[in-house]
C-alpha cells in the first residue's frame, strides 16, 4: 500500500483512500471530463476546451474558491488516482448538501470502490460536520450507480426531471449512519 500524508487523506475506506485534491490531478480532471461515455452517466457534455484552458480555470478554482473543501479524490490502495467524490449545494440551515461520485477508470467500475469511497466520506462528513442528510440524483437508467448508492446506505426518496432527463433521487440521513459505523479518517 502507498505511503499517504494524514494530513492530505480525509476518510479511509475498506478499498479506497479519499484524500484532498492535488494540482497534479488535472490531467486525470482533464481527461475524464473530456470522455463523451463519462460525460453521458453524469447527464452532462464532454468538456471540448484545449488542455491549456481547462488547467488554468482548473487552477484557478483550486487555488481560489472552496472546491478543495468539498472534492476530493478517490485512491485505490496503492495510490491509483481513480475518481472524485465532493459535495455541494451546501444549505447550512437545512442542514443538508449534495453528493456526488465519479469512477474515471473504467478498469474500477463494477468492484465496489465507488460505494466504498462514498461510504467512507459520508461517515466523516456526518461525524465532523453540520449536514444531518446528504442526497443526490441519478438517471433514471443508470442502474450500476443506483447498486452502488444503496450499497453505501442511500434510499430512493424520488425523482426529479432536468433538462430531458429523468432523475431518481436517493437520500442518507446522519442519524442512520453514525448508528451503524464508527469513524475512522
Amino acid at each position: 500500500m502507498k505511503d499517504v500524508f494524514c494530513d492530505d487523506v480525509v476518510a479511509r475506506g475498506r478499498r479506497t483512500i479519499v484524500r484532498r485534491k492535488r494540482l497534479t490531478d488535472v490531467g486525470d480532471e482533464y481527461r475524464w471530463r473530456s470522455d463523451a461515455e463519462l460525460a453521458h452517466f453524469d447527464a452532462s457534455r464532454p468538456v471540448q476546451s484545449p488542455y491549456a484552458n481547462y488547467e488554468r480555470n482548473w487552477s484557478f478554482d483550486f487555488r481560489f474558491t472552496d472546491m478543495p473543501q468539498r472534492s476530493f479524490a478517490i485512491e485505490n490502495a496503492d495510490g491509483i488516482h481513480i475518481g472524485n467524490v465532493m459535495y455541494y449545494n451546501l444549505d447550512q440551515a437545512r442542514g443538508e448538501a449534495e453528493i456526488g461520485i465519479s469512477i474515471g477508470e473504467r478498469q474500477y467500475w463494477e468492484n465496489g470502490y465507488g460505494s466504498d469511497a462514498l461510504a467512507a466520506l459520508t461517515r466523516v462528513l456526518f461525524a465532523t460536520s453540520e449536514i444531518r442528510r446528504l442526497y443526490l440524483h441519478t438517471l433514471d437508467w443508470n442502474v450500476r450507480a443506483q447498486r452502488a448508492f444503496r450499497r453505501a446506505g442511500f434510499r430512493d426518496s424520488g425523482t426529479s426531471w432536468r433538462d430531458g432527463h429523468t432523475f431518481l433521487m436517493m437520500e442518507l440521513w446522519r442519524d442512520q449512519v453514525l448508528a451503524r459505523v464508527p469513524v475512522t479518517a
